[in-house]
């Protein structure tokens, strides 16, 4: 059964399942989901904990062994298995198919900690055993769009008031980071008395820039139009020696999705089917974010930033003369709906 992480400790204290699986890639609030598995654990009288690392030569016969071994001083005992980024594999999906079975007799409880399971994965035999005797708990990173509020509702439980230009401010500085958002509100905590509201003034003075960006972070950006989001990002990810090849694939990428897209749509497609027809299929979350950019972006304009990150290609490969992160800048920015200047004409530069 799905459990969001903030409905965990709620479901916990019904009843803890023999098994509970959690996976994702946002680092807080999979820890935390963990250790709300292991307090609930405790307050049920169990404190034993045996864990298993899924890594290299991984002997899956040491779940079966853990899972029939008694202890000498408890009744049961939790089992964590960290998987990571590891598959299974057929051995393994072999062992946590046998591992559910016979969970239904036993009273240790075994806790899976996984990166994110794509929809594949969800849909494996091993999973589905897994799931249908436990919780499945998926942890998202917190949409852009709501950082805001979960940075004021964070700074809450640290005793601190944060009015919603504050929190915002927080966000951007700590974007893709909760965790270094959660450090900096920890600081707070300590310098300021308890209660103290901090605004965007006292967060500008305060803390650090901590951000962390991505290349999807990137995109998602640019399909929204947040043009001065989008340039931010880019410059974040100069900083970090992110390399270009890798930022001009993401913006390609989503180039050639909306010119895909609105052919389909020229020919008579809902959205959802035009969606639906992608390799890969774009998920209904995203589906608003498409067809906020095909309202915002005419075919010619896209079919010219197509030609314009053909020319950073060139570039890249030194067979173009081109200012290379001045023109990623441009060609994010111009897809998030600003103007910019390189990429207004894409054909005015010299083949090396």
């Amino acid at each position: 059964m799905k459990v969001f992480p903030d409905k965990l400790p709620e479901a916990l204290g019904k009843r803890l399942p023999p098994v509970i699986v959690v996976a994702g890639d946002e680092p807080l609030i999979h820890m935390e989901a963990c250790d709300s598995v292991r307090a609930a654990a405790r307050k049920q009288g169990i404190e034993e904990r045996e864990i298993l690392h899924v890594e290299g030569n991984f002997q899956w016969g040491r779940l079966t062994e853990s899972a029939a071994s008694m202890s000498l001083f408890a009744s049961s005992k939790l089992i964590e298995l960290r998987l990571g980024n590891q598959s299974p594999g057929q051995e393994g999906s072999k062992a946590l198919d046998a591992y559910a079975e016979q969970a239904k007799h036993s009273d240790d409880v075994l806790l899976v900690s996984a990166a994110r399971l794509d929809y594949k994965q969800q849909q494996s035999k091993w999973f589905k055993a897994l799931d249908k005797i436990g919780l499945f708990v998926p942890v998202w990173p917190v949409d852009h769009q709501r950082l805001g509020f979960w940075m004021r509702d964070r700074a809450s439980q640290h005793g601190l008031q944060l009015d919603m230009d504050a929190a915002r401010l927080l966000g951007e500085r700590t974007e893709g980071n909760l965790l270094a958002a959660d450090q900096e509100l920890q600081k707070l905590a300590l310098i300021m008395p308890p209660g103290a509201r901090l605004n965007a003034e006292a967060i500008a003075s305060g803390v650090e820039d901590s951000a962390r960006y991505d290349v999807f972070t990137l995109t998602d950006a640019c399909l929204r139009g947040e043009s001065e989001r989008a340039v931010r990002i880019v410059q974040g990810l100069r900083g970090e020696g992110i390399e270009a090849p890798v930022v001009l694939w993401a913006l390609t990428r989503e180039l050639r999705t909306l010119l895909s897209l609105q052919q389909l749509l020229d020919q008579g497609q809902s959205i959802e089917h035009a969606c639906k027809a992608q390799r890969p299929m774009i998920p209904d979350k995203r589906r608003a974010n498409y067809q906020q950019a095909l309202q915002r972006l005419p075919h010619r304009r896209l079919h010219k930033l197509l030609l314009f990150s053909q020319r950073i290609d060139l570039a890249i490969k030194g067979a173009a003369t081109l200012p290379l992160w001045d023109a990623l800048n441009d060609l994010a920015l111009t897809l998030a709906g600003g103007r910019g200047l390189l990429a207004e004409s894409p054909l005015s530069y010299k083949v090396g």
